[in-house]
């Protein structure tokens, strides 16, 4: 199985100004996405999708290709990441001719997951013959679905799920997970066919939450920092 590793990284950023390439603790955030994709076994090719020169020599100065810039309209500040990628695999197989099964997608915001992380993630992915992998953190039990309730117009409640009672006790409560963002693994034929990140064969990485950071503002920044020097 060929498996294209894509990094995105746009040059605009609210949150954190030019985030993808200010240095923490002593090296660019891109860096560390970088440096955990090159590492891992599964990826036949990475590449960085960036609007911005800068960005695309610092990604050079750490041994990325960065075969393509990609167009403005496709780096503002709302734009979905599926055209992104949808953008790189279409690129690669037009101008270069390479043909991947699936595409992993790392984002550099999330600098704290590592090589194994991403090969465990391709190996969950073609064992279970998926549509898409992505990684997981276990939902508290206190915001479970079967505990949460919408508030309509009127304010009246009602179950998230639909159903009419809560579940009684925290050990009935099923297993349930949101999105952690470190890593993204789709079917091409998902992307491009289906027009979509997740197709209908979806399975779950679970991370270790002590160690998951998606860093959108000063505080994510903050956190990122100490585990980093913790680490170390």
């Amino acid at each position: 199985m060929l498996v294209l590793g894509l990094i995105p990284a746009r040059g605009g950023s609210k949150g954190v100004p030019r985030k993808n390439i200010r240095l923490l603790c002593g090296k660019p955030l891109l860096a560390y996405t970088v440096e955990a994709a090159t590492a891992a076994h599964r990826l036949n090719h990475v590449i960085l999708s960036t609007d911005d020169d800068e960005i695309a020599e610092i990604g050079r100065r750490y041994d990325i290709e960065v075969p393509f810039l990609r167009p403005a309209e496709l780096a503002r500040d709302d734009t979905p990441m599926l055209p992104v990628i949808q953008h790189a695999v279409r690129w690669m197989q037009e101008q270069q001719g390479e043909l991947f099964d699936a595409v992993c997608l790392l984002q550099p915001t999330n600098p704290l997951r590592t090589a194994e992380d991403i090969d465990a993630c391709i190996e969950l992915f073609e064992a279970q013959d998926a549509d898409s992998v992505v990684t997981v953190l276990r939902v508290p039990a206190n915001h479970h679905p079967d505990w949460v309730y919408f508030q309509s117009e009127s304010g009246s409640l009602s179950l998230s799920t639909g159903g009419m009672e809560p579940i009684p006790s925290r050990q009935q409560l099923r297993p349930a997970f949101h999105r952690e963002g470190s890593v993204y693994v789709t079917r091409s034929n998902v992307l491009l066919e289906r027009n979509s990140l997740y197709g209908s064969r979806l399975f779950g990485y679970p991370m270790d939450g002590r160690r998951c950071v998606n860093i959108d503002e000063p505080a994510d920044w903050q956190a990122a920092e100490e585990f980093i020097r913790r680490s170390a």
